[in-house]
């Protein structure tokens, strides 16, 4: 039998809205697995009122995050909504939840319970700071587990207050990390039939990234003590920011193409100047250095002229890109980095593609957003096989909720 993808087969009950949680099952959903999304039955995820939003309502946010997923738009409240959770959990393969720390136990959803039902199954929470620890009862988003991580105080001019991130690094990754552990666990299943709980935090996932500061700190004992760096690196020189003619290039020339940058920007003696001809005296004056290397660049004819010179040189350069403009990068778009996609009330548009790659399942499928319940009949009478008649008694109670489904 052929799989339409990886994660062919592999089923999914999925508590998560907004982001890091969403980010994690959209990740299987495009590799092949069911998700089933349980909303809430009045107004669903809360991203479906996020921009941009169509004449209809209809938000592009949670299209993105949520292409290829069935909605079951049920009341987890009500004595009947639980019952029915509890009948389609021995079903499913996966369960992932995004809740505050406490808030799927108080459901009557604990891992605990959860394996009773179903102990081959995989749970996976998601939380801002983890389900244990002196924050655990906190509630938080991306920005404040990036604040508690030491990362946003790397962020921003070095003189300056610390700087916002126009993007969600931390929703987003720790969806990833989830979807990795997720993955593993179903292989660790295989070669055991155990199932086991995943407690994935942004806080973690934020401090994971630290790759020289905590370490720095930590060996040297305090005496290095890291900080916003502003528009220049300060563990080599030159790396850093540059203003061009018109728009700012990122430039990295590291110790051993630190000669080949000199030869590129025609300026060889730079190599036996006393203020850079030594790594660390590099790093030291990398301010002066970020003059004279401006200085070059100002002289070129244009800015492509000196991404030109630095790329025929092998010496790594970019041009800083606006949104719209990494959009409309041909290798963003042969790649299909940027993918346009369509739904049916937004229309065609484009949005982040599949940053996963597979020899073995290199199209895409053929992936939609739900509309609120838009899946309630096709799944409770697949997986409970309850009648029609027994599905709109529970819209009549209020268990089940839905909105008009375009034609």
């Amino acid at each position: 039998m052929s799989q339409s993808h990886i994660l062919d087969g592999i089923k999914v009950l999925d508590f998560t809205q907004f982001l890091a949680g969403p980010a994690a099952t959209r990740l299987m959903a495009e590799m092949g697995a069911e998700i089933v999304k349980i909303e809430e039955p009045t107004i669903g995820d809360n991203s479906r009122h996020f921009p941009f939003k169509a004449e209809d309502g209809r938000s592009g946010y949670y299209v993105q995050q949520n292409r290829g997923k069935k909605s079951l738009a049920i009341d987890l409240k009500s004595p009947r909504g639980k019952d029915i959770i509890r009948q389609m959990i021995p079903h499913f393969d996966v369960l992932v939840e995004n809740f505050s720390a406490g808030v799927i136990a108080r459901l009557g959803f604990s891992w605990e319970e959860v394996k009773k039902l179903n102990p081959k199954i995989i749970m996976c929470s998601i939380s801002t700071f983890g389900q244990e620890g002196p924050l655990a009862h906190l509630p938080g988003f991306d920005y404040i587990a990036q604040a508690y991580s030491g990362v946003s105080a790397m962020i921003g001019p070095a003189d300056g207050p610390p700087s916002l991130v126009g993007l969600a690094i931390g929703d987003t990754s720790t969806g990833v990390h989830a979807a990795t552990a997720i993955g593993y666990s179903l292989f660790h299943r295989e070669r055991t039939g155990k199932g086991q709980y995943l407690d994935i935090s942004l806080l973690d996932t934020y401090f994971h990234h630290h790759e020289v500061n905590v370490q720095d700190y930590s060996a040297s004992k305090g005496q290095s003590l890291p900080r916003r760096l502003g528009t220049h690196h300060n563990v080599a020189a030159p790396v850093g920011m540059f203003k061009g003619r018109e728009r700012y290039f990122f430039i990295v020339a590291l110790t051993h193409q630190w000669p080949g940058f000199c030869d590129a920007i025609n300026k060889p003696e730079l190599q036996q100047d006393p203020r850079f001809s030594d790594p660390a005296i590099r790093i030291e004056n990398r301010f002066e250095l970020a003059k004279i290397i401006e200085q070059w660049m100002a002289e070129q004819v244009s800015d492509d002229a000196v991404q030109k010179i630095l790329e025929q040189a092998r010496i790594p350069v970019a041009p800083i890109l606006e949104v719209e403009e990494a959009m409309a990068h041909p290798h963003l778009i042969q790649r299909e980095t940027v993918r346009t996609i369509s739904d049916r009330s937004i229309g065609d548009f484009q949005a982040p593609g599949m940053p996963l790659r597979f020899s073995e399942f290199p199209g895409h499928l053929p992936l939609v957003a739900p509309y609120l319940g838009e899946q309630n009949t096709e799944v409770l009478s697949e997986y409970l096989s309850l009648s029609s008649e027994e599905i709109s008694e529970l819209e009549k109670m209020g268990v089940l909720g839905s909105e008009p489904t375009p034609e």
